[in-house]
């Protein structure tokens, strides 16, 4: 299989892309960075001058310095014959080793022998040990699956420049991959964890993050269950994983089996009993009646909530809490689990940071070529994006904030925004509501009426001691901190939503109270008898209440959206957008989980210019809908898509092209691909993915 083209980006100074590599160890906190592979060239008609060029590539066998010398041996084939210009005087390839925080060099130079060493956080150099290349070889796999493409372009626009190779390819190199990943298992917890766990141990972490993607990518379950057998053996807590792969490969009663005994011994796991709830709700889903529903939500329940008592600080276990009371269709429960989970800051992926360039080369390989892909670059920058589009702040939601919002948006599409409303404010403290609340304390507490005889008595009434400043100057801080919620209260309407003349009403959230604002009121005087209403009310997180705001955003927009359509359509005209807005509204929908017009604006994108994220979100519905020639068609301009920037494994299309041979079998999968009308070397680029799949023996690669 022809490889991805090879970019070059030109250093100002000699080896500086090396020396920020080195500088930015200290601060790398997980994973670490792809790898970055510098090439020191001379061009022939200046022998004197040297140039320095580097790109970054992940999925490389990194088990020794011999094999990482072999890939800086490859970038130098090209050089040779009547086309070249330059010719490499020496390589040097940098892996990450994020187990023992150094960074893995083999040095390379042309000719000469090569040299293995490592340099450390403190920027000295240490010796290369057998150990610490087991450890690089699987943080190097692991790399690959983390910052591999899911398809949709976002993770390959994020760095310039990066090689994408698939690090397993065979039963071979499976068995050293998972050899590996036994002899380091239980040191998993040292690389990290996903940006919504918490606190990472032995059974969540990237390592099981990534061994698990690997199996539901492959499908190689028997692998995965020998794996996990003979960890368990060791450590019970692996139970959790054991029973996923289980669940994956349909071996259900198995994998409740094991789960069951498991928890006989440590009932308080929290990731198994996470497990066992995550099984019963996607049971309940497909259940054949509704008492059936009800029992498996029922059991669910009692599993959910117990796993928040076993870890009340993690987010996933709040989270999956107020899923299933979102199935039992509680609302209000659902509302107050989801306003107690846990918040973290999202921390992104570990990216290099290089300085800037002198130039960059992208090559396209002649064996990508489609037209309908190559103009995509060009027409993307010359688009006009409306500024309400592009300022959508649910967009940019990752980690614990993107999962609290697409429960909230779960419920909203379910009961609809006004029902919504109604909940929140009987589950929370409105602003509004506390506001009089206070006023009647104050006027029970002081008389209107005053004179110089009781006021002798009972002292003139201080601001400070009464509140007062709370309703003059704290109320006023309270203004500015929430501006936006303030335009109008809980009565009123939102500004009116003008499409085309005519209004379309969205009520707009009031505030919830401020819980800073109610204790120091509430330490002002001893008044808590007077706030009966209030008492079986929580105080609304002001994470959540800013997810109500942007929900509301989201609304908006979507609905101007969609009333002007209406009117476009009752007039006979054409709607007319931007690509780029298209992919934005499309986007919108999904958010809000309006999946046929998600649809109906990701096909207006495509129709327009090519979008690796409209197409994503098209292939989604196909997947689910089962419609194998529109899935095959969006996977093969994907697949072609990844390529063409420099892309060879995204392991969620891989994970497409199996089912579909699964589904369908290797041979029609294969009769369909090759009776479209795409030149032959774009048909190649799938071949390759169903090929992976026959290495694999997946299920249907025999017919």
């Amino acid at each position: 299989m022809v490889a991805p083209a090879v970019p070059e980006i030109t250093e100002e100074v000699l080896h500086e892309a090396i020396d920020a590599r080195t500088e930015s160890l200290i601060a790398l906190r997980e994973l670490g960075p792809p790898d970055l592979v510098h090439l020191l060239k001379q061009p022939l008609r200046n022998p004197t001058k040297q140039i320095g060029v580097y790109h970054h590539v992940t999925g490389v066998d990194a088990s020794s310095s011999a094999s990482l010398a072999a890939y800086v041996n490859t970038l130098t084939y090209k050089e040779f014959g009547q086309g070249a210009t330059a010719k490499t005087v020496e390589g040097t390839y940098c892996c990450y080793n994020a187990f023992s925080r150094v960074d893995m060099r083999v040095h390379a130079p042309f000719p000469g022998s090569v040299e293995s060493y490592c340099i450390d956080e403190r920027g000295e150099k240490r010796k290369a040990t057998d150990e610490l290349w087991l450890e690089t070889y699987l943080c190097s796999v692991l790399r690959a699956y983390s910052y591999a493409d899911d398809g949709s372009g976002d993770t390959i626009r994020k760095i310039m420049g990066v090689r994408r190779f698939n690090p397993v390819t065979s039963t071979e190199t499976e068995h050293r991959f998972l050899s590996s990943a036994e002899q380091l298992f239980f040191r998993g917890w040292q690389l990290g964890s996903d940006a919504v766990v918490q606190v990472p141990n032995a059974v969540s972490n990237h390592l099981t993050t990534g061994i698990l993607k690997y199996f539901h990518t492959t499908g190689r379950y028997a692998s995965g269950i020998n794996l996990f057998e003979k960890l368990r053996s060791q450590n019970v807590e692996v139970a959790s994983l054991l029973s996923k792969v289980l669940f994956m490969g349909n071996e259900e009663v198995e994998g409740v089996r094991i789960l069951h005994e498991a928890l006989k011994e440590h009932p308080m796991d929290y990731v198994m009993l996470d497990t066992q709830a995550e099984f019963l709700l996607k049971k309940a889903e497909i259940a054949a009646t509704p008492e059936q529903k009800e029992e498996r939500l029922r059991m669910a329940l009692g599993c959910a909530d117990r796993s928040t008592i076993a870890a009340p600080s993690e987010f996933g276990t709040w989270a999956r809490l107020a899923q299933v009371y979102v199935a039992m269709e509680d609302w209000e429960n659902a509302l107050t689990i989801l306003n107690s989970c846990p918040m973290f800051t999202y921390q992104d992926k570990d990216a290099p940071i290089m300085p800037e360039p002198k130039d960059v080369l992208l090559p396209t390989l002649p064996e990508t070529r489609l037209d309908e892909i190559d103009s995509e670059p060009e027409s993307r920058y010359s688009e006009q994006v409306d500024p309400n589009l592009l300022n959508l702040r649910a967009s940019a939601y990752r980690g614990t904030f993107k999962q609290a919002y697409g429960i909230l948006t779960e419920m909203t599409a379910k009961i609809g925004w006004d029902q919504l409303l109604k909940i929140r404010s009987n589950v929370f403290v409105m602003e509004d509501e506390y506001r009089s609340e206070k006023q009647e304390t104050v006027q029970q507490a002081y008389p209107a009426k005053r004179n110089a005889s009781t006021d002798a008595l009972r002292g003139t009434p201080d601001p400070a001691t009464n509140g007062d400043t709370s309703d003059g100057e704290g109320e006023e801080d309270v203004e500015k901190d929430n501006d936006t919620l303030k335009e109008a209260d809980s009565a009123s309407m939102a500004p009116t939503l003008v499409a085309n003349g005519k209004a379309a009403d969205l009520e707009r959230p009031s505030s919830a109270m401020d819980p800073e604002e109610v204790k120091k009121d509430g330490e002002n005087g001893d008044i808590d008898e007077h706030f009966s209403r209030l008492n079986n009310k929580r105080l609304c997180e002001r994470w959540l209440d800013s997810l109500f705001m942007v929900l509301y955003e989201d609304l908006r927009v979507y609905t101007i959206w969609r009333t002007q359509m209406a009117q476009y359509r009752a007039q006979s005209m054409q709607y007319k957008k931007s690509a780029e807005e298209w992919e934005i509204l499309g986007s919108l929908a999904e958010r809000l989980q309006h999946i046929d017009e998600a649809v109906e604006a990701y096909r207006a994108c495509l129709s327009l210019r090519f979008s690796p994220k409209a197409l994503t979100g098209i292939l989604r519905v196909f997947e689910k809908n089962k419609n194998t020639r529109e899935t095959i068609a969006a996977t093969i301009r994907l697949v072609t898509w990844q390529y063409r920037w420099y892309s060879e494994f995204s392991p969620e299309l891989l994970h497409t092209v199996r089912m579909l041979i699964e589904d369908e079998g290797a041979v029609k999968v294969r009769s369909i691909v090759q009776a479209t009308s795409l030149p032959q070397n774009v048909l190649d680029l799938t071949h390759h993915y169903a090929a992976l799949c026959a290495t694999f023996r997946s299920s249907g690669t025999d017919g």
